[in-house]
């Protein structure tokens, strides 16, 4: 027993705990699929795991950027509160959950391979760091609502449960990434995928007439903004800068400097240092859109011969960063969209929901209001333009409040942790998992995997009658969006014809 669960630890902490590994070794499975030659299958591999480094490493800079800026508005502010970061959740659960969780991310991913070759939903989950975090909640709370004791059947359940959530969430989703995207070859493969579809289908409701994000008319002294990197990075400077100052006001100056790392001994290194991090921020976000290109112009082709060979049809599902490049600006709205949304969900907390009904105060991670609140913004634009992203992202920022409170309930001991999982469906999902689970080993067992059958049946007529079928959301908006550039066209080839015309008559 102990020398397999060493192995599943093995194979779930050093393979499947790396995205980059498991994304390298399905472009391999891929190009050997398509008879690539030896040099091809080792170049695409090693070229795909590199993209997903590179992501990877653009992602910790920003978490980097991010995390002494949460703070300097934290401090600033003086809320006080459990702030929501999967790692810190993770890494506190694994010493006593850590063996469960193996069993239970290694046999969960058989059950989606299995699920995606033998049904509709052809998705396959890449996002390996987002599987540790839920085979991890799951371990949790089936624990503390099914029995420690009963670990067998926790990992059974466990293992069911997330391998059906990895093949229906993505197919929820698609007809909004089609949207996004233009095709049907990429799903969105990350845990806060509720947040992402109601972002989408707000989009559809307000944004009707609104123009895209991405063809904001700068004046033309302020066309250097149209390059995303610029423009990302000189927003977060102005954040910095403001939160700083507010700072330098309202905290002692030994608080004050104590929040950089390289710790500033007087207000002018303190304001360049928050400087110097609003330019890292900008550098991390460039680092992951060059990532994503990588990674697409690799996986996108080897996935032809999965879909080919091994899983027919079958398309990845991947982390939320692959959709920023559709939409720059879109990203950068929803993530500031999402934190007013934190904000304001904060509020409701402290004042209504805390001292009425004990809800836990959620205070606003960065790291998911960026990540999270920019997917919903590229979401939300898709199919409702600059008014889809900012209610959308807003949308998408209350979610990730109220919910992680909500499953701060099922969580036994970690519910009074410092930390909590901080995406939508860590919320939503455990929180129904864990009051399922409660109803005993028999009857909570029972009722999960009617809860699984259910969300898997729905999946199912949801990919056969509306993706398969060809619907995408927003037509009006599309349409709207493409009568704004063709009337776009058609006035520069009017002027074209003008400036003809006057230079033949001259």
């Amino acid at each position: 027993m102990g020398v397999i669960v060493q192995v599943l630890n093995f194979i779930s902490q050093e393979i499947l705990n790396v995205p980059a590994y498991l994304i390298g070794i399905v472009a391999v499975v891929g190009l050997i699929a398509l008879k690539r030659s030896a040099g091809q299958v080792i170049s695409g591999g090693l070229k795909a795991a590199m993209g997903y480094l590179i992501l990877g490493a653009g992602a910790t800079v920003v978490t980097a950027a991010l995390a002494p800026f949460g703070e300097l508005v934290l401090k600033s502010t003086g809320a006080h509160g459990v702030v929501p970061t999967n790692e810190v959740i993770t890494a506190q659960a694994s010493n006593q959950y850590g063996a469960t969780s193996a069993y239970i991310i290694v046999l969960s991913f058989v059950v989606m391979l299995i699920l995606a070759r033998f049904t509709p939903l052809k998705y396959v989950f890449l996002t390996g760091h987002h599987m540790v975090f839920m085979s991890t909640l799951l371990a949790v709370v089936l624990s503390v609502g099914l029995g420690s004791q009963n670990q067998l059947l926790v990992i059974l359940v466990g293992s069911a449960l997330m391998g059906v959530l990895m093949v229906v969430l993505p197919s929820f989703a698609q007809p909004f990434m089609n949207r996004i995207t233009g095709n049907d070859k990429l799903a969105i493969g990350h845990f806060n995928t509720l947040g992402y579809i109601i972002s989408g289908a707000v989009g559809t409701q307000v944004g009707k007439k609104s123009k895209s994000t991405e063809d904001i008319n700068f004046p033309k002294g302020l066309n250097f903004l149209r390059d995303s990197m610029v423009s990302t990075t000189l927003l977060m400077v102005i954040l910095y800068f403001v939160f700083s100052i507010w700072g330098a006001i309202v905290l002692p100056a030994k608080t004050a400097f104590a929040i950089f790392a390289s710790g500033p001994k007087d207000y002018g290194a303190f304001f360049m240092a928050a400087f110097a991090q609003a330019l890292q921020f900008g550098i991390g976000v460039s680092i992951i859109l060059y990532g994503v290109r990588i990674i697409l112009g690799e996986l996108v082709p080897a996935f032809q011969g999965i879909a080919k060979k091994v899983v027919p049809g079958a398309k990845p599902a991947l982390d939320i960063p692959i959709v920023f490049p559709f939409g720059a600006n879109a990203s950068l709205i929803g993530f500031l969209s999402s934190f007013a949304g934190g904000l304001v969900a904060l509020v409701i907390i402290a004042v209504w929901l805390g001292p009425a009904w004990g809800v836990a105060l959620i205070l606003p991670g960065m790291v998911p209001h960026f990540f999270d609140g920019g997917g919903a913004g590229v979401f939300g634009n898709a199919t409702g333009g600059r008014t889809g992203s900012v209610v959308g992202g807003f949308i998408n920022g209350m979610l990730i409040t109220f919910l992680p409170a909500a499953l701060m309930t099922v969580m036994g001991s970690f519910g009074i942790a410092n930390s909590t999982f901080g995406d939508a469906d860590f919320g939503w999902f455990g929180t129904i998992v864990g009051n399922i689970a409660h109803l005993g080993p028999m009857g909570g067992a029972i009722g999960l995997i009617i809860f699984a059958l259910i969300l898997f049946a729905g999946a199912w007529i949801w990919q056969v009658r509306v993706v398969n079928a060809g619907w995408l959301p927003a037509k009006e908006h599309a349409d709207f969006i493409q009568s704004v550039k063709d009337a776009e066209k058609a006035e520069k080839e009017a002027k074209r014809n003008a400036k003809k015309a006057a230079a033949a008559q001259a």
